[in-house]
């Protein structure tokens, strides 16, 4: 009998790239699958990818600079800011008012506060800060107290129910002058103007039902005045509580190029 060569067949090494490529093949399919869902919501992209940037940009991972958009989707549009809540404004611009509702405020306030006016006990002015209400400590405070005079409640609650009618933002700023304070309850004039403030904006908010978020308060010290504290009558202007109505300040003209 003949005997029967076998040839052995060379082995393939190759066999790995077939199961390779589907795997590929088949990941690539699932990332289609994923942004194509993902796809139709480009604000949730684009929010996505902001927090994801800003987040590497605090750790110090990207430079600083004006794209807001991250690096994978920098040529999505950018959405527009979210509007607040109505009636929810934390921005003092966000709160505006028209020139013939404060020309009705200022005529509501003087027909309210007429007796407080000519005593100078109250005056209304416009400043680049707004629309002021200022309560001079003349007709609400003793000197070197933050408790109200009594009948000073019931003329800050008149002005209060005024302005709560309009829903307007409101910063009640405490200011004093520049003479020395240091008695049992202040150690300085920073303590006294926030200390009139508070008393102000509490009054506001819990006895005439002021919206609390849109109130707020600060304390100025003497470090804000409206005349000279060389003077009596100076340093008897610069003690005050201003009632500031927010968005009102007067617009600038625009300057000429």
């Amino acid at each position: 009998m003949r005997r029967k060569r076998y040839v052995e067949e060379s082995a393939s090494h190759d066999r790995w790239l077939i199961s390779y490529s589907d795997f590929i093949t088949l990941l690539f399919a699932f990332f289609v699958v994923l942004f194509a869902s993902a796809y139709r919501d480009k604000q949730a992209i684009i929010r996505v990818s902001n927090a994801i940037h800003n987040g590497f940009q605090t750790l110090g991972v990207f430079a600083g600079g004006n794209d807001k958009l991250g690096v994978a989707y920098a040529g999505l549009p950018v959405p527009a800011p979210e509007a607040p809540p109505p009636g929810l404004n934390s921005q003092a611009g966000n709160s505006t008012i028209s020139p013939a509702d404060l020309i009705d405020l200022q005529r509501q306030l003087r027909a309210a506060m007429g007796a407080e006016l000519k005593n100078h006990e109250i005056e209304i002015r416009i400043t680049p800060e707004g629309f002021v209400i200022s309560l001079k400590e003349l007709g609400f405070f003793d000197s070197g107290q933050a408790q109200l005079l009594p009948g000073a409640a019931e003329k800050i609650k008149r002005i209060a129910k005024i302005l709560v009618q309009r829903n307007l933002e409101l910063r009640v700023e405490g200011h004093s002058d520049n003479q020395p304070i240091h008695n049992a309850e202040f150690r300085s004039n920073w303590e006294l103007s926030t200390a009139r403030a508070m008393t102000v904006l509490l009054l506001l908010v819990d006895d005439s039902g002021y919206d609390p978020r849109k109130i707020s308060v600060a304390g100025y010290g003497q470090y804000r005045p409206v005349a000279d504290d060389a003077t009596p009558d100076g340093r008897r202007m610069n003690r005050r509580v201003d009632l500031v109505v927010l968005g009102t300040a007067p617009r600038m003209p625009a300057a000429s190029r």
